[in-house]
C-alpha cells in the first residue's frame, strides 16, 4: 500500500486535501477515488486513508482507521556527519533514514569538499529533508529524522545536547564498536572525505567524545556511519 508522509493532525474520519508533495506522488502512481493508501505525520502510527477526489493538482482522501504500530531502532543515533561531495550526502540520509537514525547534522568540517551558506544551504537543507521523507515513506517509518542546519564542529560544540558521545577514528587508543555498550541515545560524529582534522578530533576527545573504530578497513566518509547505525540498529 503506498505511503505518505502528512504533517497534519489526522484524525479517523477527517476529510483533507493531501499537502502538495503527496498529491503529486498521488497523480504519479495514477490512483483514483476509493483506493487505498497509508498515511503518518510523525507524532505516532499510521492511517489508512482512502481517496476520494482526484484534481487537477490536488487530492482529496478520507482518513480511516488508526494503526499504533512503530518500527523504530533499539536506541536513539544521532549523526553528525561530515558533509560530503557530489550526491553521496544524499545517499547517505537515504540510507541512514532506512537504518533508523534520529538525526542529522551535516558537519561542515574543516576537510569537506562542498562548503554551504546562505540561500544554497537553505536549499540543500530543505533538500536533505525530502530525502528523508521519501525515504521514512519507502522504508515504513512512521517517523521521520530531522536534517539539521549544517553546522561546523564549534557551533555545534557550544550547543551540545547531554549525552553519550562518539568519535570515528582511525588514531590508536580507539575501541572497537562491538565493545561499546552505549545508553539509548549516542551522537556519533564522523568526518567528510579525508576524515577529521586532528584539531578537529582533539576538540571531539576534550568534549567527551570516545574513540571508536570500526575495524583494519578504512571506509568511506558515506559508509562508516551506517555501518554504526547497522549495529545499533
Amino acid at each position: 500500500m503506498p505511503r505518505f508522509f502528512c504533517p497534519a493532525p489526522l484524525v479517523t474520519g477527517l476529510a483533507l486535501s493531501l499537502p502538495a508533495g503527496a498529491a503529486r506522488h498521488v497523480q504519479v502512481l495514477r490512483l483514483q477515488p476509493c483506493d487505498v493508501i497509508t498515511l503518518f505525520n510523525g507524532e505516532g502510527g499510521e492511517f489508512d486513508a482512502t481517496v476520494t477526489r482526484m484534481g487537477r493538482s490536488d487530492v482529496e482522501v478520507e482518513v480511516g482507521v488508526h494503526r499504533a504500530v512503530e518500527r523504530e531502532a533499539s536506541r536513539a543515533v544521532h549523526l553528525l556527519a561530515g558533509i560530503t561531495a557530489n550526491e553521496r550526502m544524499d545517499w547517505l540520509v537515504e540510507k541512514a533514514t532506512e537504518l533508523g537514525v534520529a538525526s542529522i547534522t551535516p558537519l561542515v568540517a574543516e576537510r569537506s569538499v562542498l562548503k554551504l551558506k546562505g540561500e544554497r544551504a537553505e536549499k540543500k537543507l530543505a533538500h536533505w529533508q525530502g530525502v528523508a521523507v521519501a525515504a521514512a515513506e519507502q522504508c515504513g517509518r512512521n517517523r521521520v529524522p530531522t536534517v539539521h542546519p549544517a553546522v561546523t564542529l564549534s557551533e555545534w560544540l557550544k550547543k551540545a545536547p547531554p549525552g553519550e558521545r562518539w568519535v570515528l577514528s582511525l588514531s590508536e587508543g580507539t575501541r572497537p564498536l562491538s565493545e561499546m555498550a552505549g545508553t539509548d541515545t549516542v551522537t556519533v560524529l564522523s568526518g567528510p572525505e579525508g576524515g577529521l582534522s586532528p584539531a578537529e578530533e582533539t576538540a571531539a576527545l576534550a568534549a567527551g567524545f570516545a574513540p571508536v573504530t570500526l575495524g583494519p578497513r578504512v571506509l568511506r566518509a558515506e559508509t562508516a556511519p551506517l555501518a554504526v547505525l547497522a549495529v545499533c540498529a
